[in-house]
């Protein structure tokens, strides 16, 4: 699951949403640095305010994982994405191709919420700029493993930047994910990779319901796309 996933029936909790954020964020600036959810749990006996509103947001966070990938629809959407990366590369390398599978089911089923949801998606925008990175900064700290000071930075940069706008077109998509590539050291994909993006896009626009069912995802919102 992705940033606006993660956030969007949460949006009147500030604080607990930029907590959802913090693992992937982690993993983008300091990955030596990582939560887990023993710790989260141990520093929410004590913890009060918005750093337990924090806390409490990074176990969602794991939790929406945890039943996120094991859903159908995420093997079933993942495989067929990860099918069009293969032809698109010529077969290319298997673990890379499932890789892409992955992580562009969870941008693209970004993209497809963004799109249906856009009042609430502003206000996701809105609301990160309420929070004080430096304080959700110091509060990871006291419960990870590791010190990270580069975490505050990349949550002003996150809310600045707003670089999820660029998830609505398959062009913006493709440019963003080459950064994803760049960041693990994959080789940069094709133009031509638009069109299995485009592909994924109208996949996954027909199948959120199967990705984010209703036992584990209750508060979808009623939605505005048009059509």
């Amino acid at each position: 699951m992705n940033y606006f996933a993660h956030a969007l029936c949460h949006l009147d909790r500030p604080w607990f949403m930029v907590g959802a954020a913090v693992p992937d964020l982690l993993s983008v600036v300091d990955r030596a640095v990582r939560v887990r959810p023993k710790g989260v749990d141990a520093f929410l006996t004590d913890a009060e305010g918005v750093q337990r509103e924090v806390a409490l947001g990074i176990r969602q966070h794991f939790f929406d994982d945890d039943w996120f990938h094991r859903t159908r629809g995420f093997a079933e959407v993942t495989a067929l994405m990860t099918v069009q990366f293969r032809e698109l590369l010529a077969g290319g390398d298997g673990f890379r191709c499932g890789f892409l599978g992955h992580i562009t089911t969870e941008m693209l089923l970004d993209a497809v919420l963004i799109r249906q949801f856009p009042a609430e998606f502003e206000a996701y925008y809105r609301q990160l700029a309420t929070i004080q990175p430096e304080t959700v900064q110091a509060t990871v700290n006291q419960m990870a493993r590791g010190q990270t000071l580069q975490l505050a930075a990349v949550i002003h940069y996150f809310a600045k930047e707003q670089f999820l706008r660029d998830y609505q077109t398959d062009q913006g998509l493709l440019w963003r994910l080459n950064h994803v590539q760049a960041r693990v050291k994959l080789a940069k994909l094709p133009v031509e990779a638009v069109a299995v993006l485009a592909y994924g896009r109208d996949l996954i626009a027909n199948r959120v319901r199967d990705l984010l069912p209703q036992e584990t995802y209750p508060n979808l919102p009623v939605s505005t796309c048009p059509g």
